[in-house]
């Protein structure tokens, strides 16, 4: 079934004032070739400052660029899930692998939040997994509810903690792990967050619940929230997730045609969630069952 299409918007920047739009495209979305690009400006897919463009035009500061993407036939995902937790103000769920939390990366129907608004119009996510990552997301039902989850969720306010299958044996029974997050290059997407020097400040303290002769399962707890961290982070330190196409055992991308971030076949899992309640103040405990492929070795 083809989905509704999607606007994607952006405002040109200074970094890119002058370049022709058929570049500036190429460039913006590099999934797609120049020559395709070419044939989605011919198709009147592409407007600038709301006129359809050709593709020759010279771009400038602050001008509306929008692809119009006609609907697609999205990928296969999961339609269902778990409820964990709920009243009126919260909704929590258990998320399946392989189902996206948001739209993005092809997916728009196909999403955690669409399913879940279906059920319930008003939930809004207050946070992501990555596409295979398995658990508990919390969903806010009032705006009173998401502002205070929102302001707290990279706090210690707010405990999150992880079930992670890594690569290789780990010597130690804990480690604090300090790796810096930010961009750097990716072959088929420009850039991909990933353990850079001159990154943002991160960290995870992970602790080994099992060892088997070539794996470990590690407990994460996160003390910040940078996109794909406890991938990065026991990357970082010799423990990439078994099976993950992108992340090699520095943190970065694997040298030799690295995945996708959104590409699955690794055990994450979010396990456990503890806060105080927005709005009422009680504590609340959310656990979502370990999958089968966490069985302590």
């Amino acid at each position: 079934m083809l989905n509704r299409g999607y606007a994607y918007t952006s405002i040109i920047s200074s970094k890119y004032a002058g370049q022709t739009l058929l570049s500036h495209l190429a460039n913006l979305y590099p999934h797609s070739t120049p020559e395709a690009w070419q044939q989605k400006l011919n198709n009147g897919e592409v407007t600038l400052n709301g006129i359809t463009a050709t593709g020759d035009e010279s771009v400038t500061v602050g001008q509306t660029l929008v692809w119009n993407r006609p609907p697609w036939i999205e990928p296969d995902a999961p339609q269902h899930f778990d409820v964990l937790f709920e009243d009126p103000h919260l909704l929590a769920v258990n998320k399946p692998s392989g189902l996206p939390t948001l739209p993005g990366g092809g997916f728009m129907e196909n999403t955690l939040l669409r399913l879940v608004q279906k059920r319930t119009p008003d939930a809004n996510p207050v946070h992501r997994l990555g596409r295979a990552t398995t658990g508990v997301v919390l969903f806010s039902k009032t705006p009173q509810a998401a502002a205070n989850l929102v302001a707290n969720w990279n706090t210690p306010k707010i405990q999150k903690i992880y079930r992670a299958l890594a690569q290789n044996v780990a010597g130690n029974d804990t480690y604090e792990i300090l790796t810096p997050i930010g961009l750097v290059p990716h072959p088929l997407i420009g850039s991909v967050w990933a353990a850079n020097p001159s990154g943002k400040p991160s960290k995870s303290v992970a602790t080994v619940i099992s060892r088997s002769a070539s794996t470990t399962i590690f407990e994460v707890s996160l003390s910040s929230g940078r996109p794909h961290q406890i991938r990065i982070h026991l990357a970082s330190i010799g423990h990439p997730l078994v099976g993950d196409p992108l992340y090699g055992i520095t943190g970065q991308p694997l040298e030799h045609l690295p995945g996708l971030p959104g590409d699955g076949g690794y055990f994450l899992h979010a396990h456990y969630l503890k806060f105080h309640h927005p709005i009422s103040g009680e504590q609340i405990q959310i656990e979502a069952p370990l999958p089968s492929g966490f069985a302590v070795q």
